[in-house]
């Protein structure tokens, strides 16, 4: 890392900390040629390759948006939206891969969305997966029942009995 105050070719790292939100690195350096101290930020890049081929940078800001749409008149604050897009972020960044295709982005999109609101996610399922009949919602719908009844099948069944342990072993 090359000095911003006398050009040196060589830093050293005086201390390193993550960030709030765990996705950049803060460090501390001090130039040995000068013994100015300055502050440097790293984050991995992740780019987004559109339908086009043209790639620009990531943003959470774009996330929020897209969804907030789908959102209009749902009870789903600011907040939650937020939360959504820090996990759609964690999920995309989670592959290891620096570009992320668009499409991609909308499946990563859709498991969130359908925890937080089962409208909203139809709403976004609709355009994103591209809808073209009423069977089409009628099959996401039926798919949305069918886990909802799994989960409450789940969690009305009472715990499984614990066997006490054998002793003498």
């Amino acid at each position: 890392m090359h000095c911003p105050f006398c050009r040196h070719a060589d830093s050293r790292v005086i201390d390193s900390r993550t960030s709030d939100d765990g996705a950049a690195i803060r460090r501390r350096r001090q130039c040995p040629a000068c013994n100015r101290r300055f502050t440097t930020i790293e984050t991995a890049s992740l780019s987004v390759v559109k339908r086009s081929g043209a790639t620009e940078p990531f943003s959470r800001d774009k996330i929020v948006s897209g969804v907030r749409k789908a959102c209009q008149g749902r009870p789903v604050s600011a907040d939650d939206l937020a939360i959504l897009a820090q996990k759609v972020e964690e999920t995309l960044r989670s592959s290891g891969s620096p570009e992320i295709d668009a499409y991609e982005i909308g499946l990563a999109i859709l498991g969130p969305l359908r925890e937080l609101d089962e409208v909203a996610y139809l709403r976004f399922a609709s355009v994103y997966q591209a809808f073209d009949s009423l069977e089409d919602f009628e099959s996401a719908i039926t798919s949305l029942r069918a886990e909802r009844d799994e989960r409450a099948a789940r969690d009305a069944a009472p715990p499984a009995a614990v066997e006490p342990a054998e002793q003498g072993l």
